[in-house]
């Protein structure tokens, strides 16, 4: 299978939300692809996603799933939990979002399972090195 047309042009956006098939070196794969980075999962597609580090995870770089309309939020905060700020969990609450930071394999479990329910899911995954099983 081919990779998503404007993931093709560099943009790094699939348009369709798909569960994830695989994480760790650095990446992820889906939709018969491999992604390379952080990823962004909103119902409105698949992003490619700034962020590399817990310390990189604020309202900017949430802004696209600031805007979406989800019910869930997973954070991914790498191969360890890390605090959200509480400003941006309260942003997120304010628009009827609840925010869950996890380590990023648990996210990519969780993700898989609500999207496969049918759920208003987002996931923002920060990419690891190493897959824990």
């Amino acid at each position: 299978m081919g990779l998503g047309m404007d993931w093709e042009k560099g943009q790094g956006h699939y348009p369709y939300q798909a569960g994830i098939d695989a994480y760790g070196n650095g990446g992820f794969r889906f939709a018969g692809m491999s992604h390379r980075g952080s990823l962004l999962c909103l119902p409105e597609g698949m992003f490619a996603w700034d962020a590399a580090a817990p310390e990189d995870i604020d309202a900017a770089a949430l802004s696209r799933a600031l805007a979406s309309s989800i019910e869930v939020l997973l954070i991914g905060t790498g191969d360890e939990i890390a605090p959200i700020p509480r400003a941006l969990r309260q942003a997120f609450r304010d628009r009827g979002t609840t925010v869950e930071a996890i380590a990023t394999g648990s996210a990519v479990r969780t993700y898989n399972v609500l999207l496969h329910e049918n759920r208003s899911i987002g996931a923002a995954l920060l990419a690891v090195v190493r897959a824990r099983v």
